[in-house]
């Protein structure tokens, strides 16, 4: 499939290049799954969209606008990948917004990624990236343009040896993947780092969060360590697209997909079929 795009409602590819988001990465996104002309976690996404505006001072598009542009793209695609790309619009030479800034809303489709079955039944290789993530607790937890630090990141490795890198912050905690929000296991508890002053709140972490209780797993949010990573029971990755993955290896360390998992998973696909396992 080759990409598609509609910027404020209509189907194109030019922008100009005085939009923010292209001059100062001044803007939002999310990635959304579509499934059957549907995205089952549009709201989720909107959410965090209007959490990110709020902390970045950008104008949030009305709920019913968005839908509709992102459904106008999702519309007859039985699996296929959206990119949601909010901006504060364009502005002229320097950091200053205009008064009232005029948002830039740009939709994307994509193809679903071609991801092998192994990965959800076997798992995955993850690496210890070398480039650290800053602590800013007033862009944490928020979906912002900015991901240099992700890019660097993700240039570590190329090939398929492995699926993803674990990046800690500047203090040596782990925050995530570069793609991925992480979690460890131990004695059936979810432990996952927190993101206040690091990382992406993800949408798929949030449905952790909600969800893991009523599969009398116990959660918690706290600092999280490469040794502690290396001495869980199971070691999980989650994001809006694969939904989750096990990790089978990390440096020297190897993992099986444990129960909590499988009980993850089997709940997650009643309603979000990422993947048929």
């Amino acid at each position: 499939m080759s990409p598609r795009c509609w910027i404020n409602g209509v189907e194109q590819l030019d922008i100009t290049v005085a939009d923010r988001g292209l001059q100062y990465g001044d803007g939002l996104f999310e990635t959304l799954a579509v499934f059957d002309g549907q995205c089952p976690r549009f709201q989720d996404h909107y959410q965090r969209l209007r959490a990110g505006c709020d902390r970045l001072g950008i104008p949030l598009p009305d709920e019913t606008l968005l839908l509709q542009e992102v459904a106008q793209a999702a519309k007859g695609q039985d699996k296929a990948v959206i990119k949601l790309i909010l901006t504060s619009g364009v502005g002229g030479r320097g950091y200053t917004r205009p008064v009232n800034p005029q948002v830039t809303r740009i939709v994307m489709l994509h193809a679903w990624p071609d991801y092998p079955l192994a990965y959800w039944q076997n798992g995955i290789a993850m690496m210890l990236c070398q480039t650290r993530l800053g602590c800013n607790p007033a862009l944490a937890g928020i979906k912002h343009l900015n991901r240099l630090e992700q890019v660097l990141a993700r240039n570590e490795w190329q090939g398929n040896d492995y699926a993803e890198g674990l990046m800690c912050d500047t203090d040596g905690n782990v925050i995530e993947g570069t793609m991925s929000n992480v979690y460890l296991v131990r004695d059936n508890t979810l432990y996952t780092p927190t993101t206040d002053h690091s990382g992406v709140a993800g949408v798929m972490r949030h449905w952790i969060l909600d969800n893991a209780p009523k599969l009398n797993i116990d959660i918690v949010e706290t600092a999280i360590s490469v040794e502690d990573i290396k001495q869980a029971d199971e070691v999980i990755l989650s994001n809006s697209l694969i939904g989750l993955w096990p990790v089978k290896a990390f440096e020297t360390c190897e993992f099986q997909p444990g129960p909590v998992y499988w009980a993850l998973l089997k709940h997650l696909l009643k309603d979000y079929p990422v993947v048929d396992v």
